[in-house]
């Protein structure tokens, strides 16, 4: 039995013979390349080359400023070195002719109170007699002084400390047997306090149950004159009439008492204030 030839199937296909010029020949394509195959290819742009010319203009800017550098280094070497200017300055003349003037206690408020204090307390009148706090006193209170004349001493004391207290003077005197006045000037340092009116310097409290008036003193900002009304009684004491008065200018407070068997006016208490602050 005639065996069959394997069939090839890879064969390209056998021209016609020209037997066969009326049928029309199939062109022949290329295989269509599979899906899978073109999905393995990568799809990568292609890299760009960096420019030189950056890296030129930037290492060019590097030298010249290391050529520069060394050029300044070698114009200073080359260089005298500069003398110091001499340590000790040439004398100034001095002016000539006289300074001017200094000023009058008119002038200048401070030749009077950096003065002696007590030279601007009021003058005890022609005939007035000095009280017992007053007798063979100099007219100087020291801060301790000062403060044993308030009820509580000690808190007084640390108060004054705290308000840079200086220096205080006093004075007073009887007007017959009917009134006694007691003048003081309190003064302070300015380092702390601009002025003495800052440290709280007003009025003694009087309680509410105790009737008083009170007016401005002129000329003194915040300053006032108080008088009560009815007399102070306590057991064992004759009853006393009162009144006060209160004012500070600069670094200086002023203080004024005046107690009485009869009522105090108001034009002496008034009075009084008005030509104490006027010396100030």
């Amino acid at each position: 039995m005639l065996e069959q030839p394997e069939e090839v199937t890879d064969a390209p296909d056998a021209p016609r013979s020209s037997g066969t010029s009326d049928a029309v020949q199939a062109p022949v394509t290329a295989a269509p390349v599979p899906d899978a195959a073109a999905a393995a290819v990568p799809d990568v742009a292609p890299k760009r080359r960096r420019g030189r010319t950056g890296a030129l203009i930037g290492v060019a800017a590097a030298l010249g400023l290391v050529a520069g550098t060394c050029a300044g280094y070698l114009v200073q070497a080359d260089r005298e070195p500069t003398p110091l200017p001499p340590l000790s300055q040439p004398v100034l003349p001095q002016a000539k002719g006289k300074g001017p003037e200094p000023l009058s206690a008119a002038q200048d408020r401070r030749v009077k109170t950096d003065g002696d204090l007590r030279e601007l307390l009021l003058d005890r009148p022609r005939g007035a007699k000095r009280t017992e706090w007053t007798e063979g006193s100099d007219g100087w209170l020291d801060l301790a002084a000062y403060a044993d004349r308030f009820e509580k001493p000690d808190a007084a004391f640390g108060q004054l400390v705290q308000d840079r207290f200086r220096r205080a003077v006093v004075t007073g005197w009887e007007v017959g047997d009917d009134y006694t006045v007691d003048i003081r000037l309190v003064q302070y340092r300015q380092e702390e306090a601009a002025s003495a009116a800052e440290v709280g310097v007003e009025a003694q409290y009087w309680p509410e149950q105790e009737r008083h008036d009170s007016w401005p003193i002129p000329g003194t900002g915040e300053g006032r004159a108080y008088v009560l009304a009815e007399p102070r009684t306590e057991d064992g004491y004759q009853s006393l009439y009162g009144a006060e008065a209160h004012a500070a200018r600069g670094d200086i407070t002023m203080e004024i008492y005046v107690y009485g068997t009869k009522p105090v006016p108001k034009k002496m208490i008034m009075s009084l204030a008005e030509r104490q602050m006027e010396r100030l």
